[in-house]
């Protein structure tokens, strides 16, 4: 039970649509969801690969219009709940931590850095005001925790956002273990089960791998620092558009063996 909490198990896909971070971009992935409303097959599995939350002008609209598409996805034949995963990215982990602000031991550190890093249009997107976090840091821990809890508050009041905040995991794989699905990157010295902050904040080993990671024929992630693009190695594959930076949402159609069929950019 423990580990289906912390990773999601894509049971028998004929091939799997990976999608990259949007950072509140609605309208971008919604072009997405056109595509791939048209291509998509009977026993196609579609993996978000976190990142769909912070920076972009709408966070709230992006959530909904995820929502929406996996309702219409579900309502055909042959479709179950676990065939449609979301990972944790970086600005879903923020947001969970900003969540917590009260508890941290300097939150008057901590929230800057967390705004630095894009968790602002989050805020906002739930009705609060980061100027008004700063001085609720200065005046405290309840004061922080009021404030946190509005937000909590705001998020419980969109249907269907607190549960698919509360649905989304670190990693995701196939069943046959023949491709790992991950944020940003992974530690190639830890097992999966041993993988901690690595998931969404990556690292420069994931650009350098030269052989599979454990039993896996190839990693796909979707969040890179550079931006570069979508790009791929014999056992890497990076899906990061820049969306949210200025780029472009990409989605990838891949076979289970890590194959690309299909690649699209909005």
């Amino acid at each position: 039970m423990q580990e289906r909490e912390k990773f999601a198990i894509l049971k028998k896909p004929s091939r799997i649509w990976a999608i990259s971070p949007v950072h509140g971009d609605m309208p971008r992935l919604r072009a997405l969801h056109a595509y791939i409303d048209e291509q998509f097959d009977p026993m196609d599995r579609i993996v978000y690969l976190g990142g769909f939350l912070g920076r972009g002008p709408d966070v709230a609209g992006t959530l909904d219009e995820m929502i929406t598409f996996r309702r219409q996805i579900l309502a055909r034949r042959c479709m179950f709940p676990e065939d449609i995963v979301f990972l944790r990215g970086q600005q879903e982990e923020m947001w969970m931590k900003l969540l917590q602000l009260q508890f941290a031991p300097n939150p008057r550190e901590v929230l800057p850095w967390l705004l630095q890093q894009g968790v602002g249009p989050t805020i906002t997107a739930y009705g609060g005001d980061p100027a008004e976090g700063i001085i609720h840091c200065r005046e405290g821990a309840l004061a922080i925790t009021r404030w946190t809890n509005s937000l909590r508050a705001a998020q419980q009041a969109r249907p269907g956002h607190a549960a698919l905040m509360s649905a989304i995991r670190r990693a995701a794989y196939t069943d046959d273990l023949g491709l790992l699905f991950v944020h940003a990157g992974i530690d190639p010295e830890r097992p999966l089960s041993a993988q901690g902050d690595s998931l969404w904040w990556g690292g420069s080993a994931f650009g350098n791998m030269d052989h599979p990671y454990g039993q896996f024929l190839k990693v796909i992630r979707g969040y890179d620092r550079q931006h570069g693009g979508p790009a791929m190695s014999a056992f890497t594959m990076t899906l990061d558009g820049g969306c949210g930076y200025g780029g472009k949402a990409v989605a990838a159609l891949l076979d289970p063996k890590g194959e690309l069929l299909d690649l699209v950019e909005a």
